[in-house]
């Protein structure tokens, strides 16, 4: 078994949990970590679908948290977010799956609401779907639209909401309703 020492050593970056903020399970020899954010049973009956580009993570939450309302929602994180569900004939496995596992969200854990958020620049759509940079944005407005039909055809009374995030020349990110 691996110490946490050289957990630690290996990774050698700024975002390893610090050494003292770690313990050691006393179950096992494997590292642990005990979070401090209490456990939460109630269902806030709302999910999000969207790119799983970790750069945007934390403004995603912060639209979800603040903006929204909406503090532990449901998140479906998937390379290129709405566009899993914009019916792209070279990605009907991803579209299938991703729709499957929307459908269960939708039915176990009873959700009235689904946010769709797609983001400037998105790389699946230049390396994966080959969209050249000139026709990004009408592209991903384009699955927008067709994403949230996909949603509609998923759960017909789930209310829908839709946003483009760009990143600012400050370094803030803007989201922008899209009409649905």
């Amino acid at each position: 078994a691996r110490s946490v020492n050289w957990l630690c050593r290996q990774a050698g970056n700024r975002n390893l949990i610090p050494l003292d903020l770690v313990t050691m399970n006393s179950d096992s020899s494997q590292p642990c970590f005990n979070s401090s954010v209490k456990y939460n049973a109630d269902r806030i009956q709302a999910a999000a679908v969207y790119c799983s580009d970790g750069r945007f993570g934390g403004q995603f939450d912060d639209l979800m948290h603040n903006a929204l309302g909406l503090p532990r929602y449901d998140r479906l994180a998937v390379p290129g977010g709405p566009a899993c569900l914009a019916r792209h004939f070279s990605l009907y496995r991803e579209e299938d799956g991703v729709s499957e596992q929307l459908r269960f969200l939708v039915q176990v854990h009873q959700l009235q609401r689904i946010v769709l958020i797609a983001h400037q620049n998105c790389a699946f759509y230049t390396q994966r779907l080959q969209i050249s940079a000139l026709h990004l944005e009408t592209q991903q407005h384009e699955d927008m639209q067709k994403a949230v039909e996909r949603v509609r055809s998923i759960g017909p009374n789930l209310l829908i909401e839709a946003f483009f995030a760009r990143k600012k020349h400050d370094g803030t990110i803007h989201f922008e309703v899209v009409e649905v």
